[in-house]
């Protein structure tokens, strides 16, 4: 199992590097239509679909993280309040809840690219199907990260000081 649990962790890590990429480069396309509509005035056509793509991989992956740290749907106030046996309960319901939402933005966010894929992106030199990799992909980690949490249990508290803690 610990092959597996790091594993998830390399994945996991890969993610947040790939959502602070994204986030990154939104930040300067965002920067370079501001600059181009304002300074040089004109305003570059590309900008909007591809923010509006970095900002689907960053919300996306950066959830999938959330899901795994259990800091996104969570129902905190229940589940903590709650005796427990049923807070095992509603554990589990959290996590089936994220799985099965994450799988379903994996299949019909790959339908979206697959279906748009052949169709060219309005101002950017893309096919249109690239705009939904992030809802397709953020999909599948986000199921990915709630399996491990039904596998594995409670993500550690990154407050408390471990000598194993997970990546």
């Amino acid at each position: 199992m610990g092959g597996l649990k790091a594993t998830f962790g390399a994945i996991a890590q890969l993610t947040v590097w790939i959502a602070a990429a994204a986030l990154c480069v939104l930040v300067g396309v965002l920067s370079w239509q501001v600059f181009g509509r304002y300074v040089l005035n004109q305003s570059p056509s590309w900008t909007e679909p591809v923010a509006m793509t970095m900002m689907g991989v960053a919300a996306l992956f950066g959830a999938a993280i959330a899901v795994r740290a259990e800091s996104h749907f969570a129902f905190p106030t229940l589940v903590e309040s709650a005796p427990g046996p049923v807070r095992a309960a509603l554990k589990a319901l959290g996590r089936i809840i994220a799985l099965l939402f994450g799988l379903a933005l994996a299949v019909f966010g790959g339908f979206l690219m697959i279906d748009s894929w052949d169709v060219p992106m309005a101002g950017a030199p893309f096919p249109e199907g690239v705009a939904n990799i992030g809802v397709c992909v953020g999909g599948a980690l986000i199921a990915l990260f709630a399996l491990e949490r039904l596998i594995f249990g409670d993500a550690p508290d990154p407050h408390l000081p471990s000598e194993n803690v997970e990546a």
